[in-house]
């Protein structure tokens, strides 16, 4: 019985060595695009940013971009299934996120998928996104280009991306409503001129009611994480 009892606790002794030796995970993006290893131009990683953020507004998946540099010695398709979990992306119950993986040092990609998206996003189409969208354009240097071109594929893969409205452009005015600003314009100006106090209060109030329509959105917030390695990866 002793010798079993010693036996169990240099196992568990073994455990507890291997998992504090393991490379730490790195800790969880609060954007849908994050370029940790500086490989995206600042203007290229917000508009992704913000394209990522509207789609999942629009479908509910989450779909994130994330680069680094190395991940040592450790497997890439282990190391992003128990990065995609710690991270808990897609929805609670539904897995259903996507993480586009770029490892800048390594030359290493990977397009770790959840099980709620498998059915759609399977391992072949992932694979065929990495070899003709991603990989390509980053053997050739570009990787804004790579990033943006698998983004592009990916959510076209996805389906239910927002489209992009123009702003109708406003009719002209007419005769009464140049009247009815010329009016507001001389009544503001003359209690400008006797009450400037209030006059400035008046401004501040309108000015501050047009800021509070333009909105803002938080940070990627996850709740699911389960993968079971579905994806694809490639090197350059």
């Amino acid at each position: 019985m002793r010798r079993a009892l010693l036996h169990l606790g240099f196992l568990l002794g073994l455990c507890l060595t291997a998992e504090v030796r393991a490379d730490p995970l790195p800790p969880a993006p609060v954007r849908w695009a994050t370029d940790t290893a500086g490989m995206l131009t600042p203007a290229t990683l917000g508009r992704l940013d913000a394209r990522l953020a509207a789609f999942e507004h629009a479908t509910g998946h989450q779909v994130l971009v994330w680069t680094g540099d190395s991940i040592g010695a450790q497997t890439l398709e282990d190391w992003a299934a128990r990065t995609f979990a710690a991270w808990k992306v897609g929805r609670k119950g539904l897995d259903d996120g996507a993480v586009l993986f770029v490892l800048a040092r390594d030359r290493k990609v990977r397009l770790e998928v959840g099980y709620g998206l498998e059915a759609r996003l399977t391992d072949l189409t992932a694979s065929r996104i990495l070899r003709e969208d991603v990989l390509p354009r980053l053997h050739a240097g570009d990787a804004d280009g790579a990033v943006t071109a698998g983004v592009d594929r990916l959510l076209t893969t996805l389906g239910g991306e927002p489209q992009t409205t123009q702003t109708p452009a406003l009719p002209p005015l007419g005769l009464a409503q140049k009247i009815l600003i010329a009016i507001a314009g001389l009544l503001f100006l003359m209690l400008l001129l006797t009450h400037p106090r209030l006059a400035l209060m008046v401004l501040y109030s309108l000015m501050s009611g047009r800021r509070s329509n333009g909105g803002g959105g938080g940070g990627f917030v996850g709740g699911g994480g389960r993968s079971g390695g579905g994806g694809a990866s490639g090197s350059w």
